[in-house]
C-alpha cells in the first residue's frame, strides 16, 4: 500500500477527494463524527417533514464498499501535529499521514451567545433536523388542545432567524405546513392562525444573489403569509420567545440560520483565520508552511475570480475535493492554483416557488423551483435515494401532503 492520505470530514469535499483517489496505490482514511455522508441542503424538507432522514443520507461505508484502498473511521479529530504529520482523536488514538485533506464543515455562529442555541436550534445535522421536526409537531398538538385562541397563538407562531437560503427555505416551508399542507388534520385550529417571522439583521434577504431575486424573493415570502422584519438584529432569546426591535415574539418555536463559523479544528492549526474562522490557504488549498496540508469546503478560505470570498456551497465543495484529490494523485510540486467554475446559486422558497441566477441567467417561480429541484436530486448519493426524494417530491406537489410526522420523544 502507498502512502497515508487523511481526510476529515465525510462532506462533499471530503468524499469526492476520496472518489478521485479511490482503486489508486494510496491508502485512504476518513474520520468523521458520524457514520453517513449528509446532503445538507435539502436538510429543512426532514425539518418539515417532506423527507425521510433516510432519504438525503448516505452511510460513508456503504459509498466506498467496493474501493478497497478506502477506510472509514468513526471519531472526532482534536488535535493535527503538523511537524509529526500525525493527528489525534478524541478517543486517544492517533493516525499519520502523508497527505491530510481538512474539511470538517461549519457549525452555526451565535456571535458568543452560546446560550441562545438551547432554544434556536440550527440546522447543520440529522439530529437538528429531527429535534426542529419534532418541536414543530409538538408545537402543533399542544395548540390543538388549548381552546382559548389568545392562549394558544405562541403555539402557532413560528421564529425563522437569518435571511439567508436556509432561513428563507424554512419560512417558506413552515408557511406551507403551517397554513395548508398540515392543518387539513387538525379539528381546532385554522390556518389564519398561524404566524412566521422571518428576522434578519440585513437591509434584505437573500445577500447573496444579484437583483432582482433578492426582492422577487422577499414578495414571495409575503405573498405565503410571512412576516419579514429586516434591519431587526436579534437582541434576546428565552425558552419562551425572541426579543427584537423593541418587541417580543412568544414562541417557543425559534430555528437560527443566522451565520457561520468554521469547525474549532481550524483554529488548532495555528494558522491565519477570517471572521468566520475559516483557514486563510494557499492557492492549492494547502497550508502556509504545509504542502502537504489541506483545507477544503466550508472550513477554508478562498477567494474567487473578483477577489470575493467562495460562498459555503456543494458546488464548490465538490470541485475542491476533485482538484485535491488530483493534485494528489499527480505528486507533484507544481500545482495550478484552485479555480472555481461558477454554474449558478438557487434558493427554494416554497412550492413551485424559487429563485435561481445560472450563469447571469436570473430565473423565478416554477421553472427555477423545477431547476433547483432537479439540480438536488443529481446531486445526491445512490439511486435509491434520488429515485426515493422524486417519488416523494411529485407525491407531495400533487397532494400537498407532508409524509414523515412521527413524533418519537417522550415530553
Amino acid at each position: 500500500m502507498g502512502k497515508n492520505v487523511v481526510i476529515v470530514g465525510g462532506g462533499f469535499a471530503g468524499i469526492s477527494a476520496a472518489k478521485k483517489l479511490a482503486n489508486t496505490s494510496y491508502k485512504i482514511t476518513i474520520v468523521d463524527k458520524t457514520n453517513h455522508h449528509l446532503f445538507q441542503p435539502l436538510l429543512y424538507q426532514v425539518a418539515t417533514a417532506a423527507l425521510s432522514p433516510g432519504d438525503i443520507a448516505m452511510p460513508i461505508r456503504a459509498i466506498f464498499s467496493k474501493q478497497k484502498n478506502v477506510q472509514v473511521i468513526l471519531g472526532e479529530v482534536t488535535r493535527v501535529d503538523k511537524d509529526q504529520n500525525r493527528i489525534y482523536l478524541r478517543n486517544g488514538s492517533s493516525l499519520p499521514f502523508h497527505y491530510l485533506i481538512l474539511a470538517p464543515g461549519a457549525q452555526y455562529n451565535y456571535f458568543g451567545n452560546e446560550k441562545w442555541k438551547e432554544h434556536a436550534p440550527g440546522l447543520k445535522s440529522l439530529s437538528d433536523a429531527l429535534e426542529i421536526r419534532e418541536r414543530i409537531l409538538l408545537s402543533l398538538e399542544k395548540a390543538e388542545q388549548i381552546i382559548d385562541a389568545e392562549k394558544r397563538k405562541p403555539f402557532l407562531t413560528y421564529v425563522v432567524i437569518g435571511g439567508g437560503p436556509t432561513g428563507v427555505e424554512m419560512a417558506g416551508s413552515i408557511a406551507e405546513i403551517a397554513k395548508r399542507s398540515m392543518m387539513r388534520d387538525f379539528r381546532n385550529i385554522r390556518p389564519e392562525e398561524t404566524t412566521i417571522y422571518l428576522i434578519e439583521a440585513a437591509e434584505g434577504i437573500l445577500n447573496g444573489f444579484d437583483k432582482p431575486l433578492p426582492e422577487k424573493g422577499l414578495q414571495t415570502l409575503k405573498d405565503m403569509g410571512v412576516e419579514v422584519l429586516l434591519n431587526s438584529p436579534v437582541e434576546e432569546i428565552r425558552e419562551d420567545g425572541v426579543q427584537v426591535d423593541g418587541q417580543f415574539i412568544e414562541t417557543p418555536n425559534i430555528i437560527w440560520g443566522a451565520g457561520v463559523k468554521a469547525s474549532p479544528i481550524i483554529q488548532e492549526l495555528g494558522i491565519e483565520t477570517d471572521r468566520m474562522g475559516r483557514a486563510m490557504v494557499e492557492g492549492d488549498l494547502s497550508i502556509s508552511g504545509s504542502p502537504n496540508i489541506f483545507v477544503a469546503g466550508d472550513a477554508a478560505h478562498v477567494k474567487d475570480e473578483r477577489g470575493n470570498p467562495l460562498p459555503g456551497l456543494a458546488p464548490v465543495a465538490l470541485q475542491q475535493g476533485k482538484y485535491l484529490g488530483n493534485i494528489i494523485k499527480q505528486s507533484s510540486s507544481n500545482r495550478k492554483p484552485f479555480h472555481y467554475v461558477d454554474k449558478g446559486t438557487m434558493a427554494t422558497i416554497g412550492r413551485a416557488k424559487a429563485v435561481a441566477d445560472i450563469r447571469g441567467f436570473k430565473f423565478s417561480g416554477f421553472f427555477a423551483w423545477l431547476l433547483w429541484g432537479l439540480i438536488h436530486i443529481f446531486f445526491l448519493i445512490g439511486f435509491r435515494n434520488r429515485f426515493r426524494v422524486f417519488a416523494e417530491w411529485t407525491w407531495h406537489y400533487i397532494t400537498f401532503k407532508r409524509g414523515v410526522r412521527l413524533i418519537a420523544k417522550k415530553e
